[in-house]
């Protein structure tokens, strides 16, 4: 019979109870009896036609890959749509689980195929051990899917714990630094015609945020007629949001150095508040050389994986804004220590946001000097947390933290029309 302490006998609903309750359980070691990754299927309604603008990407340098100047639409329709999405859910032998999502489904066949018969029968308490382990697992872990599978597994257990403590993830970290997060717009797909900018800027702005993120579509491939589109896109944009408003400009490692110099010299009397992946990550010296050639803060991070490879950046002095992304550089437990680094050096830590989870979390356990920001899609958050009963929420352009244990991911089955196991080993 396991031991009962006499803080047992207070009651549940207190929390001496509460701690009796974790005493009791402490007697037993948790194990992991279940890795599974759940298919969920439904429908939408959405606004299909506008919304499609391209931004550059690497390949746009061959002239039969760059699409054409985009133009949006006269008019969109509303139609229901078909919708799914992949959450990885680890169950134990106490009947607590984990649950995360949507995750990609590159790292869905990584937690399968690789991740899912190691997790088997471990203890999910122990954090470190298991992310260790699983990183040394693998000789190609230290980048690209098998990372992305290990950060998946590893926003899983944090949830875990988290539901197995019953406090939110923030606070196994250490606890909220604010009552809630500041986001900043990143408008993503929102055409570039000057008018329409001009009009979903103000838009934007009149939402409460502050910060707005516009995505370039033009590189060398297109020419002095595409950097000149680049350059008036800040100018546009400066006179349409104000000077109160900070404007940050993306450019998918789409650039070369000199393209990049280019611009930054004709946009600088604008201000950006920073100018964001110009070159793919294995170009360091580029994002280097750029920094020490304008005023601009220099930015990038999503592509970059674990603290070993951001420690480089750092120590390089390549950027004044890392954006490591949770669900791709190695989960909450290595954002936290990409966190501590970036904090020796003075440089801003504003997670990639591919989702929300597991970035607004880390921020709010941080302080706001290394962690300012969370990035909120404003298109893709309409239906990325589409399964989820309580999605993250903006008030203004904050999102308040929740209570509820863990991430506090609960499915919505009114949302669920099919829900399936999905297996590819």
């Amino acid at each position: 019979m396991r031991r009962r302490s006499f803080l047992a006998t207070v009651g549940s609903g207190s929390a001496l109870g509460a701690l009796a309750d974790l005493q009791d359980r402490a007697g037993a070691r948790l194990k992991i009896t279940s890795v599974e990754i759940l298919r969920l299927e439904g429908e939408r309604e959405a606004l299909v036609g506008p919304n499609r603008q391209h931004q550059v990407n690497p390949l746009h340098i061959y002239d039969e890959l760059r699409p054409p100047v985009y133009q949006d639409p006269s008019q969109g329709e509303r139609k229901i749509v078909p919708v799914s999405a992949l959450y990885l859910r680890i169950g134990t032998d106490q009947g607590v689980e984990g649950l995360y999502g949507p995750i990609d489904r590159e790292a869905a066949i990584v937690v399968d195929q690789q991740l899912r018969g190691f997790l088997m029968g471990r203890d999910p308490l122990a954090g470190e051990t298991l992310w260790d382990q699983m990183y040394r697992s693998n000789r190609h872990s230290r980048h690209g899917h098998f990372m992305m599978g290990l950060s998946a597994a590893d926003n899983a257990l944090w949830d875990l714990r988290g539901r197995y403590f019953g406090v939110p993830v923030y606070r196994l970290l250490g606890g909220p630094t604010r009552g809630a997060v500041e986001a900043y717009a990143s408008c993503l797909r929102f055409s570039l015609e000057p008018d329409k900018v001009r009009e979903r800027a103000r838009e934007v702005k009149r939402r409460g945020f502050r910060y707005q993120k516009w995505f370039l579509a033009y590189g060398p491939g297109s020419g002095a007629e595409g950097l000149a589109r680049n350059i008036e896109l800040v100018g546009i944009l400066r006179e349409a949001a104000g000077e109160d408003t900070e404007l940050m400009f993306d450019a998918y490692m789409g650039w070369d150095l000199n393209y990049a110099i280019a611009w930054a010299k004709q946009v600088e009397r604008w201000r950006p508040h920073w100018i964001e992946e110009c070159f793919p990550p294995d170009k360091m010296e580029s994002f280097v050389e750029l920094r020490r050639r304008t005023s601009i803060p220099v930015a990038s991070g999503e592509h970059i994986y674990g603290r070993w490879e951001a420690h480089r950046y750092l120590g390089a002095r390549a950027l004044d804004v890392i954006q490591c992304d949770p669900e791709w550089c190695g989960g909450v437990s290595e954002l936290v220590k990409i966190c501590a680094l970036a904090s020796v050096y003075d440089v801003r830590v504003v997670p990639h946001g591919h989702a929300l989870h597991a970035a607004l979390h880390v921020v709010a356990s941080q302080s706001p000097m290394t962690c300012p920001l969370v990035e909120y899609l404003l298109i893709k958050m309409e239906y990325w947390h589409h399964f989820e009963r309580r999605p993250p929420v903006l008030e203004g352009s904050r999102i308040r933290l929740p209570e509820s244990p863990g991430f506090g991911i609960e499915l919505d089955p009114a949302k669920i029309r099919r829900q399936s196991l999905m297996r590819w080993s």
